[in-house]
């Protein structure tokens, strides 16, 4: 038995890999990385099948150097300890780790040492967002990279590739037929790899036609139009609808990410939908939408569509309201350009003259919160398209005019 062409056909250079521009294109940071030979450890995050490997043994494979596979889960203490020694014998090693974010205290407590005084350099992959799920104790040393979801040109491109290979000898298939495995397989680049060398084995002639293709695998690609204007213009097109109130429209893009089987696509939009666009309006939106959610986890596909409609529904017809990203919005430009300041001294954890508001009458009592140079910044600007952010912004005026009192 052969390896799969999944890892057959992987890059073993930067020029190879597909998609990833931002990163590896020419001038982009592990580009000139790369060209002036020089690697620092990073953790790569994104969709599985996005190329997060590929990307890692590409620079490896380019830089000539040495490595060694790990996995967080899958691979205990033991073999840490072997792939250190090794390092420890040839004076430096690249650890590569699959699922980073599963990495236990143990074993980070081995690696640490070995990348603070560079023995190894650390490349961790991930799919969950690394900002919410890695140790900051690891984060910290690594530059963090996202990956994006390959475009269907991309992984077209891959499934050509791999037709003038050696590894699929004889092979006939027509530009549709590569085009319909690209649709299907939703950016992961594996699963296209893997659903055409089925294809291939699947036939007496090796000639891969869409009947072949539809017999192993028939599940609908939903597109917006002749175009091919991808997947992620159908997750814009949910949230633009439930943000226009078009209830109709909502239940559209919703039935076409059902049929695709996209649940996990549906269940993060969701969730940001219901904070970025109805937010304050209608705060109780949002353990609802996370009970649909975790109900449609339980009961699985077909009858997901059930809680995921009723709740699609209820989005579309509730008030809506972003003042809460505009304010959280608003404080991050503050921050990201440097205008902070220091805290005041009594809001510091060993003060002595901070004054607790629930000694006082209606748990308020005038002190500084902000720093000294964002005294008087407004972040919130209350909305009133709702009779509950109504009520908060009365709260909000009404402490705004006790501030300005002496």
């Amino acid at each position: 038995m052969r390896e799969p062409l999944a890892l057959l056909m992987r890059p073993t250079s930067l020029k190879e890999v597909l998609g990833q521009t931002h990163l590896v294109g020419k001038d982009k940071v592990i580009f000139n990385m790369v060209h002036h030979k020089q690697l620092f450890s990073m953790i790569l995050y994104g969709r599985p099948g996005c190329g997060k490997t590929t990307l890692a043994t590409a620079i490896i494979h380019e830089l000539g150097l040495r490595y060694r596979m790990l996995n967080a889960v899958i691979n205990n203490k033991k073999d840490f300890d072997v792939v250190i020694e090794e390092a420890k014998m040839y004076g430096h090693m690249v650890v590569i780790m699959d699922e980073v974010h599963r990495l236990n205290k143990d074993k980070q407590d081995l690696l640490l040492p070995y990348l603070e005084n560079g023995l190894i350099t650390f490349i961790g992959m991930t799919t969950s967002n690394p900002y919410h799920s890695i140790n900051p104790a690891i984060r910290s040393r690594c530059q963090i990279f996202e990956c994006h979801e390959l475009e269907l040109e991309d992984i077209i491109k891959g499934l050509k590739r791999a037709c003038k290979s050696d590894y699929l000898k004889n092979i006939k298939v027509k530009k549709d037929v590569l085009e319909y495995i690209a649709k299907l397989s939703s950016g992961d680049m594996r699963f296209a790899y893997n659903l055409l060398e089925i294809a291939y084995y699947s036939t007496s002639d090796f000639h891969v036609t869409m009947d072949i293709v539809t017999s192993i695998n028939n599940k609908p690609a939903f597109f917006s139009d002749k175009n091919d204007d991808g997947h992620y213009d159908v997750l814009s097109g949910l949230q633009k609808s439930i943000r226009g109130s078009d209830v109709n429209a909502s239940l559209h893009y919703l039935a076409r990410l059902i049929e695709a089987g996209d649940l996990d696509s549906i269940f993060r939009r969701l969730s940001v939908i219901v904070y970025e666009d109805i937010g304050l309006a209608n705060p109780s939106m949002g353990p609802k939408v996370d009970a649909a959610i975790h109900a449609a986890e339980r009961v699985g596909l077909p009858e997901a569509r059930i809680p995921l409609g009723t709740i699609v529904v209820e989005m579309a017809l509730s008030p809506k309201s972003n003042s809460g990203e505009m304010a959280i919005d608003a404080a991050l430009m503050d921050i990201r350009s440097g205008n902070t300041g220091n805290l005041p001294e009594h809001l510091r954890t060993n003060s002595t003259t901070y004054l607790y508001p629930h000694n006082y009458p209606n748990a308020w009592v005038k002190q500084q919160y902000l720093p000294d140079k964002l005294i008087g910044r407004k972040y919130y600007q209350p909305k009133t398209t709702s009779k509950y952010e109504q009520s908060l912004k009365s709260v909000y005026d009404k402490l705004n005019e006790l501030e300005k009192r002496d």
